[in-house]
Order: structure tokens, then sequence, then C-alpha cells
């Protein structure tokens, strides 16, 4: 008799997302003749091998997989993210262990786009003082500025993936005066008829009014917007980061905000999350902070989920997920093999 398929759910699923996921994988993964169920309670939230060795497939969320947890791994086909952000996760080491990772791309396309327009509003119509004044007991003569057309505006992407593609279509219609974008791997003939502008980084820290960052985070993009980026932009100009914290020196942008180099910014996302109680972003007027969620509607969690069980069930099924992201591990014998003793189980049902 073939052993069971099992997946793992990562810890941190139980404190996050706890209610709200729980559905979503019961839906597309109970009832497939599948072993579903938590993993342990993993130190640091780093994996160990010993946890990872007990699972075919883990659906992960925030979990930190090294080469370290993967030392000695041998039964693991499959980490399933929850979302696109693999920063947590040595892709490399993966592959090497014979261990694909599949991202859910497309379900959070649309989120994220919508929650880097929501941050655009905010800032143009100064949504954060009007708010403060009226609570107040003040009135608009106080008001320190007044709001923007987005029809005056220059609206940039670092970046010209998946997301901010999606940013510019919702845009394209509201009317933005620019849309520009940098993005290195990106052939301009993709962008033909779009309306975007692909552009180096220079131009767009110096004449976006709106900088949206949209990069994974990676050795190249750690740290790439920081003091000298932040002064080339605009005074009048607002910064919105959906993405990765750490991509965006954070003392860098303190200073930024404090001392008048840009006029606010929109931050989802943070070196360390959740932020110290004393991180001083807390404590200035013209940033909005949310906790890394803005993007998390209902629709992402049930469609995100979806997409994330699909890639597990492919490979519960012998098949390669559609959300791979190293491709180079389907050329690994072990990962291969791997798959074939799967169709090997599913013909035996």
């Amino acid at each position: 008799m073939n052993p069971p398929f099992r997946v793992g759910i990562s810890p941190d699923f139980y404190a996050d997302l706890k209610g709200k996921f729980e559905a979503v994988v019961e839906e597309h993964l109970c009832g497939a003749n599948l072993e579903v169920g938590p993993m342990p309670e993993q130190p640091g939230k780093v994996a160990t091998p010993e946890a990872l060795d007990c699972f075919d497939a883990i659906l992960a969320l925030g979990l930190r997989i090294t080469a370290e947890s993967l030392r000695g791994v041998r039964r693991l086909a499959l980490v399933a993210r929850w979302g696109v952000g693999y920063d947590t996760i040595d892709v490399a080491a993966l592959t090497q262990a014979d261990v694909a990772l599949a991202l859910a791309p497309n379900a959070v396309r649309r989120p994220v786009a919508e929650a880097i327009l929501t941050f655009i509003l905010a800032l143009a119509k100064n949504l954060m003082e009007q708010d403060r004044l009226v609570r107040s007991g003040r009135w608009r003569e106080n008001l320190s500025r007044l709001g923007r057309n987005l029809d005056a505006l220059a609206l940039g992407s670092v970046g010209c993936g998946n997301i901010a593609r999606e940013l510019f279509r919702l845009a394209r219609p509201l009317g933005f005066r620019r849309l520009l974008a940098y993005d290195p791997y990106v052939d301009p003939g993709q962008l033909e008829g779009s309306g975007i502008e692909l552009t180096d980084l220079d131009t767009i820290l110096r004449e976006s009014d709106i900088v949206a960052i949209n990069v994974p985070l990676n050795e190249q993009t750690r740290g790439m917007i920081g003091e000298p980026e932040l002064r080339r932009m605009k005074p009048s100009a607002w910064l919105v980061n959906t993405a990765r914290g750490a991509v965006v020196d954070q003392h860098a942008l303190v200073r930024a905000l404090k001392e008048g180099w840009i006029a606010g910014a929109g931050i989802d996302v943070y070196a360390t999350e959740p932020p110290p109680k004393d991180d001083p972003l807390r404590n200035l007027d013209n940033v909005i902070l949310t906790p890394h969620a803005l993007a998390w509607t209902e629709e992402l969690i049930r469609e995100v989920g979806a997409e994330a069980c699909g890639n597990i069930l492919a490979v519960a099924r012998g098949e390669a997920p559609p959300g791979l992201l190293n491709r180079e591990v389907l050329e690994r014998p072990g990962f291969q093999a791997k798959l074939a003793s799967r169709r090997r189980a599913e013909a035996t049902r």
C-alpha cells in the first residue's frame, strides 16, 4: 500500500491567518486522498530538517527555509508559497535538494495593484491630514496643503512585472500624466502600445510624482532605494512600498520623511515585521502604515489558496506545479523520481 501524500501547513498560518485560510484548504485539499495537517512549531520560524522530512509538500506562509533546513531531507518534493514572495526561502538549496518551489502569482496581481492605488489616492488627496482635522474639531482652513489631481501626476514603478503591469492597467483610465517603469529584465517590445515608458531608474526617481516599489527582494534589490535614490526624488513626491521592506533603506526613508526630501509615503511592508514599537516611522504624520495586509481581501484569500493548493495537487498527481519558480529542478533526476513515484501511486489507487 502506498503511503499517503502528506501536506504540512506552516505554523504561522495559525497565528497570522487563523479563521481565514482553513475553509480554502479544506475545500481544495481535504478529500483529495491527501493527509493534511499542521507542521510542528518551528524554532524562530526556521524549518528544521526533521519537520520537513515528514512531508511531501509544505504549504508555506512566512516560514524560513535555509540550506541547513534541507540537510538530509529526502521526502519533500514541493514548497507551495501562499503568495509570490520567496525571500525567506533559499531557492538554490531547494533545487539542490530536489524540491520544487511554486508561487501563486495570478491571485495576488489584482489585490496588490488595488492596494497600491489605495495608497496613491490617499496620499494625493491628503486623506490622513483631512481625517485628523475633523477628528480634532478643526476645519478645512487649517489644511497644510491641497490635494492633487491624478491627471497632473506621473506614476512610476520600480519593476514592471505581473503586479506593476496590472497597476498600470488600472491606472490608465484614471488619466495619469505619464506612466513610467524601470525594469532591466523587461523587453521594451513587450510594452508596445501599453502607454508605459520603459526608462532608467534615475528618470523614474527624478520625474515621477509617485514611485511604487514592485520588485522581489533578492541580493540585487536589497537596499536598492537608499539615501542617494530618495534624494533624487521630487520634494513633492510620494513613495509607495507594498513589495518587501528591505528593498528600501528604512533609516534613509525616515530621514527623507522627517527632512522633507519627499512629501510622504505609503508603507505596507517593513524590514522587521511587525515593526518594533519604537520604530520612528510610527511617529511621522506624512506616512500611512498598514500591517502587510492592505492587499488581503476575501477574494485574495480564496484565490491565492486555490492557486497554492493547485500546485500541491499537481505534484501529488506526479506533475510539475503550474506556479513552478525554480524550473531547473525539472532537470534533476531526484525530483523526476519523486514525480514518477507519485504517478505510480496514482495509477494503483
